[in-house]
């Protein structure tokens, strides 16, 4: 089973998949990404946060909840992922910062900051 085989039981086809007598099916089901999956959309919203309230139930119990409380439609999203940034490095490595005191800095240093930073440093 894959995690696109879980949503799309859930979303669309509504298909049980706990049915069977294999056990692989319960250790592949990871709830917390199957509610960050449907955390994107508006009407699964709240179904996702209400099954991230009540993480303690079963992974067969959350996803029965789901599949018999969402509305079938087709959802697509695409996974948001953290962008690194070349700049971003440069100026951790530079000035000693963390991660949160660099996204500041860069967000407070113009281009021509940045790009005189980088003269500094040839590698960059």
């Amino acid at each position: 089973m894959k995690l696109g085989d879980f949503l799309t039981a859930i979303n669309y086809s509504k298909e049980s998949l706990f049915d069977t007598e294999d056990e692989l099916v319960e250790k592949e089901y990871v709830p917390f990404i199957i509610n960050r999956c449907l955390s994107y959309f508006p009407d699964t919203i709240l179904h996702a946060n209400e099954m991230n309230k009540l993480s303690h139930l079963e992974k067969r119990l959350q996803f029965d909840y789901l599949q018999n409380s969402i509305r079938k439609r087709k959802r697509y999203s695409k996974w948001l992922k953290n962008e690194e940034s070349k700049d971003l490095e440069l100026i951790k490595k530079n000035f000693g910062y963390s991660n949160q005191k660099a996204k500041d800095a860069l967000s407070i240093l113009s281009k021509k900051d940045i790009e005189s930073i980088k003269k500094v440093d040839p590698k960059k």
